[in-house]
């Protein structure tokens, strides 16, 4: 789409009152000129902050000096993430005031925040004048350097101040020290020495999100090193404060996106793979298995890198998918004989090389995998296939694998599609899990009834609370998870792990076995513990679990918990999103009753006395249970 088109686009979207299309919203995610991304963002301020079909997001955006574009490229990026943000700007010049007061939290003027309005990110933009004294050049190196560290010191402070007034998340990023300044210094050793002092300060920064759960922090400071354009306009600098360029600007808009992105839990989780001239070159029918190029010398090691990128992906929990327009059999026999195939057979969850329309097997790939299509990756070197994947599924992020093959790699993970703000064990099982998937939906036509299919799943839920070892992967199921998301509430890591302490709350998680293997963590609950009364804050599933009748089986535990505790009465939600319709009647089917009619949103309450509930959970489904004190 080009860039006239992209804002044309966006203007009527935001005068009509409407979320952008989701091709607009891609291609705003991937350009990369800062004047169109600038005016992009500009239009996208009139976007209103409920937008349906994206996500929320408060920020916060703090800078030691201008601001400049950051807003708009910001604004702009995230709508390109799936993401409808409402920013907040600070005052110039007051940044350690906001930080130190937390005024962050509350619109200027406001004595009192409003806990409705609280920002879930704040995010600061940081500059070399806030740690270099007010003119380093020709000081003594030790007094600059020592000058540099007490500055770092006074921002820690600052964040962990900051970290106590909100539960917001903080992001950081590194900081460029200028050309300038570096050689202002004629010392060969002193400017050795600042730099040692600059990449210690880079390096706390960066390790402040190891030892700060809600500090997270990009690597500026590298990305710039890839930048084809300057960090820094001297007269800008000079004349308005305005620490980096629009296009520096742009990549930082960028980086936070992917942060934000991963927090929100919109990271895709399926990369679908073109064959021909994409994981090898060549057209593997005209030149055969043992005539295309891959590895040894250029280009067959740059199809041999994207392969080695793809695998290790994989490994950190990415579904991949093959989908080839070419005969099945000769495809097999280079995935399973040629020596440099990086990628065998049992790498792909679906393996789909046939002659067929390729949106049509993303489509049938994605319902075999029980995921949606908006959450795939489709990378193929035909402007024609990417096209028509375009037009019939806008919703997929569309790769392009022409042009140099050595470019290949970085046009795969450039835009950190698949980042996740921390890995678990559950992301590394990802794809195994996807794979039994696709061989649980071949095994089930082997039977005439579903009931009968199910029985000889010989499904096992377990039920447990949450612990220290399973709080991420709780998080990250709330962030993550929307077909099956009863109340939308994404309770994060640091949430979940302050109901997990608390004696008036239970957070637990659940995981399933079957005769093809351990899903592991698959869902996960949130419940408001009273004496009286309990009520389930949330309730979400895994889609990979769902038409089992594993959530019924989860609300009976659930309730059992609750009567043994003593309490007399359960209460929940169901509020409903563009996706969770399918669980509208989850409640009603475990036994609750409405309270009374609908909200204007959608919202409806239901409870029951816990003595008037009989099982509701399948018989094919063995429910065992664990205590905070059996993990001990």
């Amino acid at each position: 789409m080009d860039p006239k088109s992209l804002l044309d686009a966006l203007r009527e979207a935001v005068s009509e009152g409407r979320t952008p299309g989701a091709a607009e919203r891609l291609t705003l995610a991937v350009t990369e000129d800062p004047a169109v991304v600038r005016r992009a963002g500009t239009l996208l301020k009139g976007l209103a902050p409920d937008t349906a079909g994206l996500r929320p997001v408060r920020v916060a955006l703090q800078g030691t000096g201008t601001l400049g574009a950051l807003p708009h490229m910001l604004r702009a990026s995230l709508v390109g993430g799936g993401m409808c943000p409402d920013i907040r700007t600070g005052e110039y010049g007051r940044f350690e005031m906001e930080l130190a007061t937390g005024a962050f939290a509350a619109p200027h003027g406001a004595g009192v925040a409003d806990p409705g309005a609280l920002p879930d990110a704040v995010v600061c933009l940081l500059a070399e004048e806030f740690f270099l004294p007010p003119v380093p050049e020709g000081r003594d190196i030790k007094e600059v350097t020592g000058h540099v560290e007490n500055r770092l010191t006074e921002l820690l402070d600052l964040v962990r101040s900051a970290l106590g007034r909100t539960g917001a998340t903080l992001v950081l990023h590194t900081v460029p020290l200028s050309r300038q300044v570096r050689n202002s210094f004629i010392s060969v050793r002193g400017r050795a020495a600042l730099a040692q002092t600059w990449h210690r300060l880079n390096a706390e920064l960066l390790g402040l999100s190891a030892q700060e759960s809600r500090v997270l922090c990009v690597d500026f400071d590298g990305a710039l090193a890839h930048l084809p354009a300057p960090a820094r306009d001297n007269r800008l600098h000079r004349y308005a404060d305005m620490p980096y360029t629009d296009s520096a600007l742009l990549l930082l808009a960028q980086e936070v996106r992917r942060v934000l992105q991963a927090k929100s839990g919109l990271s895709r989780k399926v990369l679908a793979l073109d064959a021909d001239n994409t994981l090898w070159g060549g057209v593997l029918g005209e030149v055969g298995a043992h005539g295309v190029q891959l590895g040894g010398l250029y280009p067959g090691n740059s199809y041999l890198a994207l392969q080695q990128a793809a695998s290790a992906l994989r490994a950190q929990g990415v579904v991949l998918v093959l989908a080839s327009k070419n005969d099945a059999e000769p495809v097999n026999e280079i995935l399973t004989e040629h020596p440099d195939v990086r990628l065998r057979p049992d790498a792909f969850s679906v393996l789909a090389a046939n002659w067929g329309a390729k949106a049509e097997n993303l489509r049938a790939a994605a319902a075999s995998l029980g995921l949606s299509t908006d959450a795939f990756v489709f990378m193929d070197d035909s402007p024609y296939e990417r096209e028509h994947v375009r037009a019939e599924l806008p919703e997929i992020a569309v790769l392009a694998a022409d042009g140099d093959p050595a470019h290949l790699s970085d046009t795969l993970l450039r835009q950190g599609w698949f980042d996740v703000l921390e890995l678990t064990e559950a992301d590394h099982r990802r794809p195994a899990l996807y794979r039994s998937r696709a061989l649980r939906s071949e095994y089930s036509g082997e039977f005439t009834s579903s009931d009968d299919y199910l029985r000889a799943l010989d499904i096992r839920l377990m039920a447990a609370e949450a612990t220290a070892f399973t709080t991420g992967r709780i998080a990250q199921l709330a962030a993550r998870t929307n077909q099956f998301n009863l109340t939308n509430i994404r309770f994060d890591e640091a949430a979940t792990h302050t109901m997990r302490e608390s004696a008036d709350h239970l957070v637990a998680c659940f995981s399933v076995e079957d005769r093809f293997g351990d899903e592991g963590p698959v869902g996960a609950a949130w419940v408001e513990c009273g004496a009286e009364e309990w009520r389930v804050l949330n309730l979400v599933l895994s889609c990979r679990v769902l038409g089992r009748g594993v959530e019924l089986a989860v609300t009976d535990w659930i309730f059992g918990r609750a009567a043994a505790a003593g309490a007399r009465r359960i209460t929940a939600d169901f509020v409903p999103s563009a996706k969770n319709g399918m669980a509208a009647d989850t409640w009603e089917r475990a036994g609750l009753l409405p309270v009374d009619d609908a909200a204007p949103d959608g919202t409806r309450s239901f409870a029951r006395a816990l003595d008037a509930l009989t099982p509701a959970a399948p018989d094919w489904i063995t429910l065992t249970s664990r205590k905070k004190e059996d993990e001990r």
